[in-house]
């Protein structure tokens, strides 16, 4: 029996709901742990602690370091 388009669409859909609900947790989770590493990752920048370092320790990229400081200053 062959499945409609609808029901593909709906197999599609259930298939990744669970993990889309989990991306989504995460990410959630990521933007209060970035809020509380913000500063002090503009503290270290501040104390010269090199971007290469900064990003081997927390995974933020020299860009991102580089912007948070910015947005700092301003």
């Amino acid at each position: 029996m062959t499945q409609t388009p609808a029901q593909l669409r709906a197999q599609a859909e259930a298939a990744i709901k669970p993990l889309g609900a989990k991306r989504i947790k995460l990410l959630a989770q990521l933007e209060e742990l970035d809020a509380e590493l913000r500063p002090l990752i503009v503290e270290a920048v501040r104390m010269e602690v090199p971007y290469r370092r900064i990003r081997e320790v927390t995974g933020v990229s020299p860009n991102t370091s580089a912007a948070w400081k910015r947005a700092a200053e301003e």
